[in-house]
């Protein structure tokens, strides 16, 4: 029953969003230049179909990549920051200073940077915009780790990497995948910026670009319903993963 109701709660509000939707096209009777309506994109869709699992699959692939990328190297990061308040005052300033740059001014240093690489482009841009939030929350989780529970294990002779496996490392899952499920959002982002920016013949950022050109809104709005999709499916995929690895830290509702 538990799990009916929490596949039934999230379809019925997309439902819901999707007749608001229509329903404000047509009393606005706004044409699909101007707003298209859900019963558009059905054929949008159906025309394209064929783009749409090839681009699909094209910018899932980058942006899982470019995730997986910014999990690792942001874990890094957070650990070296979490682990020492030196590295922690040194690293910090640079991180935020990066992130807070426009990731679109971005794009034309990195397809200079590696020229006829278009993969290489959009996974690396998945990668920067996406690391940031990951580094912090377990900066933040390491940083914040109770003294007590690491003297307890000091006096009992453990090592400091038993203390990092058996009290830093759980401590950090719940801030680690709450960050993970802000970096799978923007990982998307990223490799939309470079797909719609700088065009390359792949991905839904170009299919989007190539709906702009030719003025077809409906396909233009039926490839932000497709990327919606692919980020609700990662968004799961993480919360399924979070329930495996960190199900421990989740309140049960009263």
């Amino acid at each position: 029953m538990e799990t009916v109701r929490k596949i039934a709660i999230p379809l019925s509000a997309i439902v819901i969003f999707f007749i608001f939707w229509e329903w404000l096209v047509w009393v606005n009777q706004w044409p699909n230049y101007k707003m298209a309506s859900p019963s558009d994109l059905w054929p949008a869709f159906w025309k394209f179909k064929g783009l749409f699992l090839s681009y699909g699959w094209d910018t899932l692939w980058r942006t899982v990549a470019g995730l997986l990328i910014a999990i690792i190297v942001g874990t890094g990061f957070g650990m070296v920051m979490g682990l020492s308040r030196f590295m922690r005052e040194a690293l910090y300033p640079l991180l935020v200073g990066f992130n807070a740059i426009p990731k679109a001014t971005l794009v034309p240093v990195i397809a200079l940077m590696f020229v006829g690489a278009d993969d290489m482009n959009t996974v690396m841009m998945a990668f920067l915009i996406s690391f940031f939030p990951i580094a912090v929350s377990v900066s933040i989780g390491l940083s914040t780790l109770e003294p007590e529970y690491r003297d307890i294990l000091k006096s009992l002779g453990a090592s400091r990497f038993t203390i990092f496996v058996k009290i830093a490392l759980p401590k950090t899952l719940p801030e680690f995948f709450g960050a993970l499920k802000v970096a799978v959002t923007l990982a998307f982002i990223g490799t939309n910026l470079v797909e719609i920016i700088e065009p390359h013949g792949k991905g839904l950022g170009f299919l989007f670009d190539s709906g702009k050109i030719s003025a077809d809104y409906p396909l233009m709005f039926a490839v932000l319903i497709a990327l919606a999709f692919l980020g609700i499916l990662l968004y799961y995929i993480v919360v399924m993963l979070e329930k495996i690895f960190a199900g421990w830290a989740e309140r049960a509702e009263t």
